[in-house]
Parts: structure tokens; sequence; C-alpha cells
């Protein structure tokens, strides 16, 4: 009985070799291995689920930020806004925002963070 290939999660590695074995085509009954030749029938293919999973923070983008909740916060003659921002210092997920141009005037502004939790302070150039 010939062997069939090594399963991990979603992907099929050679039996003789553990070369990862290439998707079949649509009209392809046998996957052939690129390095030994073993020939894995396309069948083992067949009921492999795929999901992926990735951090929040693993891809950021300006729409993302823009989703992000925003509440007014009115201390003394300053507003300040309460955002949702991860703190890089303890990790909790509130900071109070304040925007100021502190580079010239054709470059962003900077956005200055100070956690709700912890009072750590950063800046992003925006």
């Amino acid at each position: 009985m010939p062997r069939l290939a090594e399963k991990i999660g979603s992907l099929l590695f050679c039996p003789d070799c553990g070369t990862l074995l290439n998707l079949p085509r649509d009209d392809e009954t046998q996957v052939l291995c690129e390095q030994c030749g073993h020939e894995e029938p396309a069948s083992s293919y067949e009921n492999i689920v795929i999901t992926t999973r990735s951090h929040p923070d693993a891809f950021p983008s300006a729409l993302r930020q823009r989703g992000k909740t925003q509440t007014k916060v009115h201390e003394g003659d300053e507003a300040l806004l309460r955002v949702t921002e991860k703190c890089p210092e303890c990790g909790h997920m509130e900071a109070y925002s304040k925007e100021m141009q502190l580079r010239s005037a054709d470059e962003g502004s900077t956005i200055l963070y100070t956690c709700v939790n912890c009072k750590h302070g950063w800046r992003v150039n925006n």
C-alpha cells in the first residue's frame, strides 16, 4: 500500500522526502512531488479546512484607525479625546489623545497619547 502525504494543518508534505506538495490543479488526479517524484492522489486535499487568524495590530491602516471609538473629555481648558489605542507600556486599550502641529506646516501633525491606566505618554507622527 502506498504511503500518503503527511498533513500538518492545511499543508501536505511528501511522505518520502518531506517536500511541501503543491495544490492539485482542477484537472489533475495526482500531484507529483517536485523533488523525488512521489505521486500523491489529489483526493488527499479533499475536506481540508483552512483557517487564518491575524492579530488586529498586525495590519494597521488609516481605515481601521478611523473606526476606533472616540469620546471627548473636557478637563480644564483642554478638550482631550478618549480613544481606543493600545498603550505600549501596560497594554491598556484606552488613551487620551491630542493632535498638535509640531513639525513644519508641510508635514503631518503629531498625535500625543497618554494612557488612561498608567499615564505613560507616547507620540505618533501622522
